[in-house]
């Protein structure tokens, strides 16, 4: 299926980026240090992989075998050239799917990993639609963004708004994860670095040669100027909000 214009340009914007959103490797170790038990029988599935940022530190990270998945083809088509250049499609499957359609066998995977892309459909709805897949006392493990504070500016709270209204407190988050029939095992904040060196320096640069290109198109700019917005609204007001890397058990 072909891309419209709008979704066209979204993808040339952020095309060659190291990531398609806040995070590091750091971070995917870290959290990876909470869940027990894996080996080389073991299987992960990663949600919403992009172009495997996350994939490939869980794969250089433990023996398991990972099941990749993305909507967007072209995604797919990176990570699956990189697979194959580090020789690792006998422990890397790469998947176009959709994340709100699943199709696996019950119990299929000891771990589901997440990191940046639950938002699409609902860290409830997915937490209840993905338990199939998990075997008893398997792991989710996503980044979810949250308010760090209960009264931010109003710049910030308009931006989020319009972006991501289902944005809410960390207490809420882990509540829902309670309530979603989870343990929270750990949880921390995904610190500046992961959002800077990781996703905006990049997305910086793309966003200046991408103006370059397309000086005469509106819809062009209008999209820079959206990506652009979003970088200085988290410069201005990153102490306000930021993303947690929840680790949460089946029960």
């Amino acid at each position: 299926m072909s891309l419209d214009r709008s979704e066209s340009l979204f993808f040339e914007l952020f095309s060659g980026l190291p990531r398609q959103g806040p995070g590091s490797a750091a971070s995917t170790r870290r959290a990876l240090q909470f869940v027990p038990h894996l080996n080389e029988e073991s299987q992960i599935l990663d949600v919403g992989c992009g172009t495997g940022a996350q994939t490939f530190v869980l794969s250089e990270s433990t023996s398991a075998h990972i099941v990749a998945v993305d909507n967007h083809a072209p995604y797919i088509d990176v990570l699956h050239r990189k697979v194959c250049e580090l020789n690792l499609t006998d422990r890397i499957q790469t998947l176009v799917a959709d994340m709100r359609n699943l199709k696996f066998a019950n119990e299929a995977f000891e771990l589901i990993w997440c990191e940046g892309a639950i938002y699409n459909i609902g860290v409830e709805t997915a937490l209840r639609e993905w338990r199939q897949f998990l075997t008893q006392d398997g792991h989710i493990v996503f980044t979810e963004v949250c308010w760090r504070h209960h009264t931010p500016p109003e710049p910030c709270k308009e931006f989020w708004a319009r972006e991501y209204p289902d944005i809410g407190e960390l207490n809420a988050l882990l509540a829902a994860v309670e309530s979603s029939g989870y343990s929270v095992v750990e949880h921390f904040p995904l610190n500046a670095d992961a959002w800077w060196d990781g996703y905006y320096r990049p997305l910086q640069t793309n966003i200046a040669d991408f103006r370059d290109r397309y000086r005469d198109a509106r819809d062009a700019q209008e999209l820079a100027d959206r990506c652009q917005h979003e970088i200085e609204i988290w410069q201005m007001y990153s102490d306000y909000y930021g993303y947690e890397f929840c680790i949460c058990r089946a029960n």
